[in-house]
């Protein structure tokens, strides 16, 4: 069956307001004989008379009146939806689609968020917890727009990455134990260790940091979340290998004592996409905000946003 032309629709909604074809025709900028075919094309297939012709006006027949009811609220709703789609070109309405693990979710997230919030009011973010594999797999395929993983990873050719974070990896102990200034593999090894799950890329470094140094310790539990990890220490279960996501900002419970690792041992993030030209803008605006807490550590182990810039002669 033939759809309805909102052309046509707006056409006879405009004859009922003005009263005459010519009228309509101004406002509509067509000529009269095109507002006269689209009122033909209407009644043809609708199948009765939808105007009385006579007189000095134009009016709705009794069913022009249904159907110009029908018509003002379509033409509303097609009006609300071009409306809705140039806000979201314009980046002041949308929503985006966002995946990251459960450590950056916990102590970066909520900034950026909030920054969101503040900044762009009507910008949704939608945050999905996985690991860094299935982050990427899902933006590849379309289901997420932006993720943050653990590096180095291997990308599809659509995907690009931009740095984003450099946080070193600390080592968490249960506090009262005597502790060496810095945590080193041979020492770590003979702690009781929390790794974390096999599943994860930190696990992969911290297996790999202790195998650098010719070890390979067992850990008493393998757990899924930071968090989780930090309350186990907490208990004095044993001693972890996390990262320190901001320093500045977070603070470790008196239950746990953190050391700087040796040699150190540094998680770095980076932002997966689509190339900026398939984006559409509130995915930029979204990208321009998490531009603000980048934070990578340099060859010297300064942050680079902390470095002052160097004076020319």
């Amino acid at each position: 069956m033939r759809q309805l032309s909102l052309d046509h629709l707006q056409t006879l909604v405009a004859i009922a307001d003005l009263g005459t074809f010519s009228a309509a025709a101004q406002a509509l900028h067509l000529a009269q004989p095109t507002v006269s075919l689209h009122i033909s094309e209407l009644e043809a297939r609708m199948n009765t008379s939808l105007l009385v012709r006579g007189g000095r006006r134009v009016t709705p027949s009794a069913a022009g009146e249904l159907l110009i009811e029908h018509a003002r609220r379509l033409l509303r709703a097609a009006d609300e939806a071009l409306t809705a789609m140039k806000l979201h070109v314009e980046g002041a309405v949308g929503r985006v689609r966002l995946g990251a693990s459960s450590g950056v979710s916990i102590h970066l997230l909520p900034q950026v968020l909030e920054t969101m919030k503040h900044s762009h009011p009507e910008l949704s973010v939608e945050v999905c917890i996985l690991g860094s594999s299935e982050i990427i797999e899902r933006i590849n395929q379309g289901s997420l727009d932006v993720g943050l993983v653990s590096l180095p990873q291997k990308l599809p050719g659509e995907l690009v990455m931009t740095p984003w974070r450099s946080d070193p990896f600390m080592a968490f102990i249960p506090a009262g134990r005597p502790t060496p200034e810095v945590a080193t593999p041979q020492w770590l090894a003979d702690e009781p260790l929390i790794f974390s799950d096999p599943s994860t890329h930190m696990y992969q470094m911290t297996v790999a940091w202790f195998a650098a140094a010719g070890l390979s310790p067992r850990g008493r539990i393998e757990l899924l979340y930071t968090e989780t990890m930090k309350d186990f220490v907490a208990a004095g279960y044993g001693a972890a290998i996390l990262p320190m996501e901001d320093k500045e900002r977070i603070q470790v419970a008196k239950k746990v004592t953190v050391l700087p690792l040796a040699p150190p041992l540094t998680r770095h993030i980076g932002i997966i996409h689509h190339r900026l030209s398939a984006l559409d803008h509130c995915t930029d605006i979204f990208l321009q905000t998490l531009a603000l807490f980048r934070q990578i550590q340099t060859a010297d182990g300064v942050p680079a946003h902390r470095r002052k810039p160097k004076k020319h002669p």
